[in-house]
């Protein structure tokens, strides 16, 4: 196993990898997520154009098997910006953590703790970032597809000094599995001071 970290446009040759990881890894709950490798890919492009953008890609061998990204603030789309917008908050000083994928066969070996150290240390490094947030899809406890052995990341990113920025929410829509038609889900955004 190994990682590598590429930042703006050098993660282009791996958009096609993370556009697969994604709909493989979002499948499961709690995203439940019907996704589309053309989506995909336009959805990443955006990471390739932001200069200050960063990857993470843990490789098994040549194959990537995880990925984890982060864009300033300022370079994600209105859903994200908009709950700080509102709140006053300047969306210069925040650096989006965007995704975090691993196949399940790779979980539980410290990946994904240096995906959050590696892109900690970008953000930091750039010198003009005061949090890192991201966010979380809100499912209810009683959700029909949760599985029983469900255990959320709130503890692990707890761990990490995260903690939920409970007055910053938004909605991101997607199609879940089985779904005719895409449908706003609540997102609860997380954050911590890195400045």
């Amino acid at each position: 196993m190994r990682l590598e970290v590429l930042k703006g446009s050098a993660i282009s040759p791996h958009v096609g990898d993370l556009a697969r990881l994604r709909p493989t890894v979002f499948r499961a709950f709690p995203y439940l997520y019907e996704g589309s490798d053309a989506y995909e890919e336009r959805y990443l492009a955006s990471y390739a154009r932001s200069e200050d953008s960063v990857f993470v890609l843990a490789f098994d061998s040549d194959r990537v098997v995880g990925a984890s990204t982060g864009i300033p603030m300022a370079d994600e789309t209105d859903e994200a910006q908009a709950p700080f917008l509102d709140a006053g908050w300047d969306v210069d000083r925040i650096f989006y953590f965007g995704e975090s994928v691993l196949l399940p066969d790779y979980r539980g070996q410290g990946i994904g703790v240096r995906f959050f150290e590696e892109r900690e240390a970008h953000a930091a490094g750039l010198g003009r970032f005061d949090w890192a947030v991201f966010c979380g899809v809100v499912r209810p406890l009683d959700h029909p597809a949760r599985p029983a052995d469900y255990i959320s990341l709130d503890e692990f990113w707890r761990r990490r000094g995260y903690a939920p920025l409970t007055d910053l929410q938004t909605t991101f829509s997607w199609r879940d599995i089985g779904d005719d038609a895409e449908t706003a889900k609540p997102m609860r955004f997380w954050g911590k001071r890195i400045g």
